[in-house]
């Protein structure tokens, strides 16, 4: 099982790490030893709007090789919606298995066409912007099969334990959940 974490200038740095923290526990839990992980991005270093710094593993390369690609928010997705070559680069993980968002990454969804006739998930104070490319859900995650949203921010662990369950089953996500001390919303 191979995830690609997408990273991008000014993102939300919870949005990431909250998906992250969850999912890779599945590996060091031993849920699902065969689980492999990349930081992708389209330049080597990314920061956060505070400037804390973060660090691709993968650059420029395409999401297509990917079992599960995860895409965070922030305030980089506004311009990111736009930008031909990320939006060019993000439509490499159509065929992905799973794709998930969590914040306003649901918009870079949206802009790479991702969520046509979908429900989707995004932050409160993005739920305008989303409505011209799918029907917007007030949930806190958002599962439609192949795609999965989540709402803003701390919505980024939901989303981390529910794919953990998607990927190893309820009760590894339990016990993830408990070993991470969170109680779901």
């Amino acid at each position: 099982m191979r995830v690609g974490f997408v990273i991008f200038e000014r993102m939300t740095a919870l949005d990431f790490v909250g998906v992250y923290d969850p999912v890779t526990r599945l590996r060091g839990m031993l849920f699902r030893p065969d689980l492999e992980w990349d930081v992708c991005a389209l330049a080597r270093e990314v920061r956060d709007p505070n400037g804390l710094k973060f660090s691709a593993t993968r650059v420029g390369e395409s999401l297509g090789t990917y079992d599960l690609v995860v895409v965070p928010g922030g305030y980089g997705t506004r311009e990111l919606m736009t930008d031909e070559q990320f939006v060019g680069w993000l439509r490499t993980a159509a065929d992905c298995d799973l794709k998930a968002s969590v914040c306003t990454g649901t918009l870079l969804f949206g802009a790479a066409g991702f969520l046509k006739g979908r429900r989707a998930a995004t932050h409160p104070t993005a739920r305008a912007e989303l409505e011209k490319y799918c029907e917007v859900s007030e949930e806190r995650v958002v599962d439609e099969g192949d795609v999965i949203t989540a709402g803003g921010v701390t919505a980024a662990i939901d989303l981390g334990l529910h794919l953990c369950g998607r990927l190893a089953g309820v009760e590894a996500r339990e016990k993830i959940r408990r070993q991470m001390d969170y109680h779901f919303v």
